[in-house]
């Protein structure tokens, strides 16, 4: 999406949830050029603490760390795994604008009715809330039309092949989102936090063959549980200092400061 269409679809959220308060992404192209034509984000604090209680601040991810949108990034991507796989199944059926709008609004519908906490129990209690109670403010979710639909829809009428398509994507939804919600293996134990004087080597996919940049750590930025997540790296980039933001993630620990000898 270009910025301007992006601000459009902006406005259309806006119109349709009402303001908000503060948006979190990443550091897409047309979120920055949005950001910039709306005067909605700024780095004075006054500002920024002013637009958090009267208006609408925004908060952008780290460059290179998608992971940091956590559950989002995380539903997006299943979401968008689901979406090309069924759609190249499908065959060679077009969608139109339609259809298409229908549909997204199908999944919304299928990704917000995912549960957000367990089943209580107290019996004074026993819905489940989910993103769908908060948004709309009803306990009831949408339920599916009565009616079997399978492929033999997609050559049909446009609400049946709808429905189809959404079927398909309930189905492996569920399959696939709930391998998400396992607990992973990975960053369960604690390791050492990267340091203000460590030497690091920078993963880049843009660097060029047999080029190796090298940074040091400048300056760490704590979490709130103060775990170092993202670091300020000064690299030499032809001939210039330079500072880069970045995740942990995206840095290999070549030299720890304590092995660095001192002259």
């Amino acid at each position: 999406m270009s910025t301007s269409s992006f601000i459009n679809a902006l406005r259309r959220f806006f119109a349709i949830r009402g303001p908000s308060k503060v948006l979190r992404s990443d550091r897409g192209t047309n979120f920055i050029g949005a950001c910039r034509e709306l005067r909605i984000f700024t780095d004075d604090s006054e500002v920024r603490n002013y637009l958090s209680n009267e208006g609408c601040s925004w908060t952008f991810n780290a460059p290179h760390s998608s992971h940091m949108g956590g559950s989002w990034e995380r539903m997006i991507g299943v979401a968008r795994r689901i979406l090309d796989a069924m759609l190249l199944q499908s065959g060679p059926t077009r969608l139109s604008r339609e259809v298409l709008v229908t549909l997204m609004a199908e999944v919304m519908a299928i990704m917000n009715a995912r549960p957000l906490v367990p089943v209580s129990t107290d019996p004074e209690s026993p819905t489940v809330l989910t993103p769908a109670m908060l948004l709309t403010q009803k306990a009831n979710i949408v339920s599916a039309p009565e009616g079997v639909f399978d492929l033999k829809d997609l050559y049909r009428k446009q609400w049946r092949h709808v429905q189809c398509l959404a079927d398909i994507f309930w189905k492996r939804w569920r399959q696939e989102s709930l391998t998400t919600l396992q607990s992973r293996k990975k960053w369960i134990n604690d390791k050492r936090d990267m340091q203000v004087g460590d030497i690091v080597l920078l993963k880049d996919d843009q660097t060029k063959r047999n080029e190796w940049p090298i940074g040091l750590i400048a300056k760490n930025i704590p979490s709130q549980d103060n775990k170092i997540r993202k670091v300020e790296v000064r690299v030499v980039k032809q001939g210039a200092p330079r500072i880069y933001l970045r995740p942990v993630s995206q840095l290999i620990l070549l030299f720890p400061k304590e092995t660095i000898k001192k002259d």
